[in-house]
């Protein structure tokens, strides 16, 4: 129940986010309306899952992961 609590007030905030920067760039809300549905929607469901993900393997490690992606050097 907590996962779908957070991904609900992740998709209000991105909805904000992407409405505010949408209209200030814009200047148009049936613009900003149009993307604040859309890609915030989107992200929505790709977090639920990306964090789902995250759970799953408690051994995670960002050193890691970095070194598998050649951002850092394993020693």
């Amino acid at each position: 129940m907590r996962d779908l609590l957070k991904t609900l007030s992740f998709a209000v905030l991105h909805f904000c986010v992407g409405f505010a920067v949408t209209y200030f760039l814009t200047g148009s809300v049936s613009v900003a309306l149009g993307v604040a549905l859309i890609e915030p929607s989107i992200n929505t469901v790709v977090f639920y899952f990306h964090e789902l993900a995250w759970k799953q393997d408690k051994k995670f490690n960002f050193k890691e992961m970095l070194s598998l992606t050649g951002f850092a050097h394993a020693h």
